[in-house]
């Protein structure tokens, strides 16, 4: 009986996801919730730049974020979250701007700063960020044009003017936002400059601050793929009089190149190149055309100098859009996909890719999302899950390295195992980077993190390795609930995709009692039969701790957790019972 549940499951799950690839035979592509907050501030962008141009984008937007408002008036990031400061705030600054003032939302903030004063508002969106203006500063900028703030004197001024400077140098002077937000920077900076005292000096530096701007700006106009970032800049350059500038005429294009049948905006174009390489994983060896996928995999990876990072060639992004970036999570993912696909055959690619991995680690020896030495902001340091992941792509290729290539894996990743063991906690988990759980009380999600961290390390042979995974292991079921799954937190309710990960985790470990990963199975059926083992969950933890859901994560987790539990359970003696 135990048998045909797990291979019923199995067998749905990986002809659904089969199904989700596009016909002729490209990348998964995934499907990001839709955004209030990529919404308001696109459709607040538009309307900047011309908004009887643009009119019909901006009807549909402003009619979507009617329909997807809360009772109590505020909005979440995605439409399955709770209510949330930062998309509520604006949306009611869009809809303000556009006469339409909601006076529930108006109510709703009220309670949440205190008041609806300049005071007010300021000092709570720069209170819930912190020393981070990556999305403060934007945000307060936006209230300002839209009017909801009267004042621009107590917004901060970001300094645009060093955006010229070499990128070498960008990690040495501690700059108020993450390395992936100077375009903000200059646009911000450059727009509340020019709404407060003039200095000479300053002014001088901004026609070369918009050179940098282009030269970061894809072709096609997308930062980063992420509308809000996209928009955030063609705004900000609207409101300091450059509407007719060459980044906000490609920004716009952009904006209204991705935006949806229904008038929303996802908070990225797409994830292609990392739901690729979970698909890959979870679907192991049943992969139709293994080297079709893999060479499209090995073509995606960075061939040069990445002009928005500065990280050199080798690297792989997000997704095969143009406005990606390099990045460790996407990079290790896409060695382990190739590692499954490939058989183990190197290549020139994959050589480079562990190269880039290795040029990437900081002095603590932990692995960063973005580029080295930017420690001082959270989504720039060593990250304990993008660590685990880059120890495992170096695993699986080591015995199939050149022995200098070897040496030097061998070497970072003794330095990532002392790091990752000083980063677990005295309980013995870790807290992951991009991924939380809303409702935990502080949203972040060890559950994730430890399940990630102990299913990578679990294949280590290093006594250093062994700990670790036996305390990340005890932690995970000590946080197991009642009804046999896990939520991100201790106590926090039981979600399908995090259930996954620490079923997956658990079934690599040699004593782990099969009463719990019976229970994790039982979980996942109950909700398979029920109808929401696929439904969706705000998990994902974007820049900014903005929240989305991913299609792709509960088909792609659970599989792979099936596939791991199936290949535990033929280990025990009791086998399928």
């Amino acid at each position: 009986m135990q048998e045909e549940k797990v291979h019923k499951m199995i067998d749905y799950l990986s002809a659904e996801l089969i199904n989700k690839r596009p016909k002729d035979g490209s990348l998964w592509n995934g499907y990001l919730s839709s955004s209030a907050i990529s919404t308001s501030v696109a459709v607040f962008a538009l309307f900047m730049t011309g908004k009887d141009k643009y009119q019909t984008n901006i009807v549909k937007g402003v009619a979507w974020l009617k329909t997807t408002m809360l009772e109590n008036g505020s909005w979440g990031d995605s439409p399955e979250s709770p209510s949330n400061m930062t998309a509520t705030l604006l949306s009611f600054a869009t809809l303000s701007a556009m006469g339409e003032t909601p006076e529930p939302t108006k109510a709703f903030l009220k309670d949440n700063f205190g008041g609806v004063s300049d005071a007010h508002i300021i000092e709570g969106v720069l209170k819930y960020y912190g020393k981070d203006l990556t999305f403060s500063a934007p945000i307060l900028v936006m209230c300002a044009l839209s009017g909801v703030i009267s004042s621009w004197k107590n917004i901060p001024q970001l300094p645009f003017e060093l955006s010229v400077l070499p990128q070498k140098l960008f990690r040495f002077l501690r700059l108020p936002v993450v390395s992936y937000a100077i375009p903000a920077l200059i646009a911000v900076g450059i727009l509340r400059y020019k709404k407060g005292s003039k200095n000479l000096l300053r002014e001088s530096f901004i026609p070369r601050s918009l050179k940098v701007l282009i030269k970061l700006q894809p072709e096609h106009g997308g930062f980063l793929e992420a509308a809000p970032l996209t928009s955030f800049v063609a705004m900000c350059m609207c409101g300091a009089g450059y509407a007719n500038h060459e980044a906000v005429r490609k920004g716009i294009g952009f904006l209204t190149d991705t935006v949806r049948e229904d008038g929303s905006w996802p908070i990225d174009t797409n994830l292609a190149s990392w739901v690729t390489s979970l698909s890959v994983r979870a679907l192991r060896a049943n992969i139709p055309d293994p080297q079709n996928l893999a060479n499209q995999i090995k073509q995606n990876a960075f061939k040069h100098q990445h002009p928005f990072t500065g990280a050199k060639e080798g690297g792989w992004g997000w997704t095969n859009l143009p406005g990606a970036a390099p990045d460790a999570d996407d990079t290790s993912g896409a060695l382990v996909a190739l590692y499954d696909l490939c058989n183990g055959q190197l290549s020139t690619e994959i050589e480079k890719g562990l190269e880039w991995l290795l040029s990437l680690q900081n002095a603590d020896g932990g692995i960063p999302t973005f580029c080295k030495g930017w420690g001082k902001l959270p989504f720039d340091r060593s990250s304990p899950d993008i660590t685990a992941h880059a120890l495992l792509a170096f695993s699986l290729w080591r015995n199939h390295l050149p022995d200098a290539l070897k040496k030097k894996c061998d070497n970072g990743a003794s330095r990532m195992l002392r790091w990752m063991k000083k980063a677990q906690s005295p309980e013995g988990c870790w807290y992951p980077l991009w991924f939380g759980d809303q409702e935990a009380q502080d949203e972040r999600s060890p559950v994730y993190g430890t399940a990630l961290s102990v299913e990578y390390l679990s294949g280590f042979d290093h006594p250093i390795a062994k700990e670790m995974v036996a305390k990340g292991a005890s932690f995970l079921v000590s946080a197991q609930n009642a009804d046999g799954g896990w939520g991100g937190a201790l106590g926090v309710g039981s979600k399908v995709t995090l259930s996954a990960r620490a079923l997956s985790a658990l079934s690599a470990i040699d004593n782990v009692e099969m009463r719990i990963l019976n229970n994790a199975f039982a979980f996942l059926f109950s909700k398979y039969e029920s109808g929401e083992i696929l439904k969706p969950e705000p998990i994902g933890l974007y820049f900014a701790r903005l929240w989305y859901s991913e299609d792709m994560y509960s088909i792609t987790f659970v599989l792979n957790a099936l596939n791991a539990y199936k290949q535990k359970l033929s280990k025990t003696k009791t086998g399928f019972n």
